[in-house]
């Protein structure tokens, strides 16, 4: 009778142990935890069939596109795969004559009790490691409120012709320039992860859809079997409201159902927008518009008789700051300061190797001036620039969540 009672007792144990380990598979986590954990979040890459495509979009043009390469070994559904910089050493073409070098300016902001750099990333319009990099020392989940954060709203624009939509993928940034030679429109944007990259190169806007319906891919269900062929409009397609449909036929640029993933590489390949931001971008881009794709980490840009540079996370490092809030450093190379030097097209004697150095190892993400057109300057951001605006004391979470982030409107 003992041993009968005790293979029942056994058998019961092993019950509950799968069971518990079953709910533990399936278990959603909470909010905040998913942000915190998302660098092993894999997003879906959104991508409708081809029976779907219209004769005008598998007609459409699509130019100089540079697709991302796997490389020996490596499997379709493998998401670990080792990270591959962008070579920082090949040269940077030049602006094109009366391009615009700049925009905006870097501003702070005072953290309110309820706020999280999550927070103020989409009010401020930018991307999560973008903040996180211009912050290192600031806790990204429970900072001291009062505590003074760097907004970096200034950036140096992409070095290719500006024209329609132009992305930077190392800045994470869209550029829509509505008229050549004026300021553009920028937004921060998701992208493709490792293994999974959104390529670089030309193409254009070949559709817009609101409400458009997302189909998994093969690849897709391969690793979720439990995905549906497809979802419908709603607030759990991942395209969100709206989508511009590119020349490229597997890659799009819309919203998301995920707003945590912006300013991420989490993607499949397509450009993620916040809700709202896609809306805006929506109602001004017409079909037809042009999208030209770069990588380029390192900028180098005169404003005002100033040489700036501005030093971007590479892969690697985006991850690190991502996860951990530091990134293991790169120094400044010989062949590098080449690529500065040649970019500038300055002496290399006028520039402060002490404050580029500094500002490729840090990489901030906002540029900071390394030389002036006269002299030499002493240190890195010593260069005057208009006073930013003082820092709100108020917190953006605290009683103003829902008007802000209501996907409504």
């Amino acid at each position: 009778m003992r041993q009968g009672v005790s293979y029942f007792l056994i058998l019961t144990l092993a019950i509950t142990g799968i069971m518990t380990g079953i709910a533990h598979a399936y278990a959603v986590p909470a909010p905040k935890a998913a942000a915190q954990t998302i660098a092993a979040v894999a997003a879906e890459k959104i991508a409708a069939p081809a029976k779907a495509l219209s004769e005008e979009e598998t007609q459409a043009p699509s130019t100089k596109v540079i697709l991302p390469v796997r490389r020996p070994g490596d499997s379709a559904d493998d998401e670990d795969l080792p990270v591959v910089d962008t070579d920082e050493n090949i040269p940077l073409p030049p602006y094109p004559p009366k391009a615009r070098i700049s925009i905006g300016a870097l501003q702070t902001y005072a953290l309110g009790e309820e706020d999280t750099l999550q927070d103020v990333a989409r009010y401020f319009k930018l991307g999560f490691v973008e903040l996180r990099a211009a912050n290192p020392k600031v806790d990204p989940w429970t900072p001291v409120p009062g505590e003074a954060v760097t907004i970096p709203a200034f950036h140096l624009l992409p070095r290719t012709r500006q024209v329609g939509i132009v992305v930077n993928l190392a800045q994470m940034r869209m550029y829509y320039f509505a008229t050549q030679g004026k300021e553009p429109v920028t937004f921060p944007i998701g992208i493709g992860r490792e293994g999974l990259l959104t390529p670089t190169g030309e193409t254009t806007i070949v559709r817009k859809v609101v409400g458009p319906t997302w189909f998994p891919t093969p690849r897709m269900h391969e690793e979720k079997p439990y995905l549906p062929a497809s979802i419908g409009p709603g607030p759990s397609n991942p395209l969100g409201t709206h989508a511009l449909y590119l020349g490229w036929p597997e890659f799009r640029i819309h919203g998301t159902d995920k707003p945590w993933a912006i300013g991420r590489r989490v993607s499949s390949g397509c450009m993620r927008m916040y809700p709202e931001d896609i809306k805006s971008l929506f109602k001004m881009v017409p079909v037809g518009t042009k999208v030209t794709v770069v990588d380029q980490p390192i900028l180098v840009g005169w404003i005002s008789g100033a040489l700036y540079l501005e030093a971007n996370p590479s892969k690697s490092q985006n991850i690190d700051i991502e996860i951990n809030g530091e990134h293991q450093v790169k120094g400044l190379t010989d062949a590098l300061k080449k690529v500065i030097t040649d970019a500038a097209g300055a002496p290399a004697s006028r520039i402060d190797w002490d404050a580029a150095t500094e500002a490729v190892e840090q990489r901030l993400g906002y540029p900071v001036v390394i030389a002036e057109a006269e002299k030499t300057v002493a240190a890195a951001g010593k260069k005057e620039l208009p006073p930013p605006p003082p820092a709100p004391s108020h917190s953006l979470f605290k009683g103003s969540t829902v008007a802000r982030f209501n996907d409504s409107r």
